[in-house]
């Protein structure tokens, strides 16, 4: 399936966007170098691949995104936020949040994307400055003893920033409206002009997330 498809050299560079597939496909192989990915992530192209494959890098013709303003709270999130139950953090536990989205068991039972070179590779954006997580905690109750983490984390998200746009990668939850906490307080601290969220899903539309095309979101990355 890959055979018409062009293949990355050692040179940090992508095709011009009128190559790439109906799919989205630009190009593959290549490494996930901190170079190399700031340098996709600016030119709107992100990696998406499975563990025994080679790197596959997208840049589909419909993008999902959040423009901050258009965020949707639903009633039943708003009490959430009114509880104030949950403690939020930033950077706090970047190498916690990508493990755990990486080891989520998806409803589909296939499992994540997150292969271990990408881990690596993002863990590495993030000691660079480049890569951010917000963490959601709830108070540990369970155990008091004094060498007993005083907060569990039980969501969280993580991704790039690119000037005023967060490129969301993914995010976990172990307890209701855990994620999606992370997801509002990340839309609600005026940093960003745009949410990056890559592909549709049902999840992210409730919040208020919606296509465009991909010459749109390139003028507004670019």
């Amino acid at each position: 399936m890959y055979d018409s498809m062009i293949w990355l050299s050692e040179k940090i560079e992508f095709p011009p966007h009128q190559y790439t597939t109906k799919d989205g496909i630009i190009a593959l192989g290549g490494d996930l170098s901190p170079e190399r990915l700031i340098h996709a992530y600016k030119h709107g192209i992100f990696p998406w691949y499975s563990e025994n494959e080679p790197i596959v890098w997208y840049c589909p013709p419909k993008r999902m995104v959040l423009f901050p303003k258009e965020l949707k709270i639903s009633k039943s999130m708003q009490q959430v936020l009114r509880k104030n139950e949950f403690i939020i953090t930033e950077n706090e536990a970047f190498e916690e949040v990508i493990f755990n989205c990486k080891n989520t068991v998806r409803k589909d039972g296939f499992g994540t994307w997150i292969t271990d070179e990408m881990e690596q590779a993002y863990i590495e954006l993030f000691k660079k400055g480049h890569a951010k997580s917000i963490e959601i905690w709830l108070p540990n109750t369970e155990n008091r003893s004094v060498n007993c983490d005083k907060k569990v984390l039980v969501g969280g998200l993580y991704g790039i920033e690119i000037g005023t746009v967060f490129c969301g990668e993914s995010m976990f939850t172990k307890v209701s409206n855990a994620s999606k906490l992370a997801f509002i307080y990340l839309v609600q601290s005026n940093l960003y002009k745009l949410i990056d969220c890559q592909m549709y899903n049902d999840y992210l539309a409730s919040l208020g997330a919606r296509e465009i095309s991909r010459n749109e979101f390139l003028n507004i990355l670019i």
